[in-house]
């Protein structure tokens, strides 16, 4: 048998510190749970594009992967707590969030998100890193809703 068939599911859940990635995180590791998987908690960051494609002075001084790595180990603190009932890989990696989910994606058992992340407007029913996954991900793809949102008017 091949690594590939020996490995566990893999499952790769996009994580911003968001109450619907949270919620995708929490989905997640119950899924892995009921199939033997294992969960990747995928993070992405980017330097701000302000300032017509120049990183602000400031920027040097901030550590944008530093917070990024600290937003994802607190969120899987909120969303698992200190009982992990599963193996959770963390990866902190630079890049657009929907790239570098996809990039993970590949080879993955299922790649889960929330249904809206911090950018772009509230009110949208699927955020613009969700839909890109779901329109393009190798793998199938889980959208979670965040706690408290419905699916009506």
């Amino acid at each position: 048998m091949t690594d590939d068939v020996m490995a566990s599911p893999r499952i790769v859940v996009g994580v911003d510190g968001s109450d619907p990635s949270k919620a995708a995180l929490w989905w997640a590791v119950r899924q892995a749970g009921l199939i033997g998987g294992v969960v990747e908690a995928v993070t992405a960051w980017e330097y701000p594009s302000a300032w017509y494609g120049w990183t602000p002075p400031q920027a040097e001084v901030f550590d944008y992967e530093k917070n990024a790595g600290k937003t994802l180990t607190e969120a899987i603190d909120r969303a698992i707590g200190p009982d992990r009932p599963v193996e959770i890989r963390t990866r902190v990696v630079r890049g657009h969030p929907a790239a570098v989910l996809l990039h993970a994606a590949r080879g993955a058992h299922l790649l889960v998100v929330g249904n809206r992340g911090h950018g772009g407007f509230a009110e949208a029913l699927l955020g613009s890193v969700g839909q890109h996954c779901v329109q393009h991900a190798s793998c199938p793809v889980v959208v979670v809703r965040g706690p408290g949102e419905s699916g009506g008017n």
